[in-house]
């Protein structure tokens, strides 16, 4: 059976693959001396635009950014997880993500690194995340 995703067996068996732990994804490029620093609500506002394709609701409000915290020269580390270990975006997700805050003016160099630990539950999600869900 075709999947888009190599190694990923749509229906859950042999060939699925997991993300490692500790996977990173880099984009951007060093802030020349003198540009003003991204703010965190800036930040905040690219992770809301990465969106898991299978689930309505962006990482951010779903609680897969675990830390997002930018260094004094304008560099991003994130660590985030996703919902399953093998799921079937794992190996294009971080570099979304990555993408996604390099391009916010006043961003460096951003690495971001998936975790497994601790594991995602639906508890992490943000309430408008869980009424978007219908999981009250």
């Amino acid at each position: 059976m075709y999947s888009p995703y190599p190694g990923y067996d749509m229906f859950g068996g042999e060939g699925m693959q997991a993300a490692e732990e500790g996977m990173q994804a880099r984009a951007g490029y060093p802030l020349p001396d003198g540009v003003e620093k991204a703010k965190p609500e800036e930040l905040e506002a690219a992770l809301r635009t990465v969106h898991d394709p299978e689930i309505p609701v962006n990482i951010y409000d779903l609680g897969l950014i675990y830390e997002c915290t930018m260094q004094d020269n304008g560099d991003v580390d994130v660590t985030m997880t996703l919902t399953a270990p093998a799921c079937p975006v794992a190996g294009e997700m971080p570099g979304q993500v990555a993408q996604a805050l390099a391009g916010v003016e006043g961003v460096g160099e951003v690495v971001v690194t998936l975790t497994w630990t601790p594991p995602w539950t639906p508890d992490q999600m943000s309430d408008d995340a869980k009424m978007a869900l219908d999981f009250f």
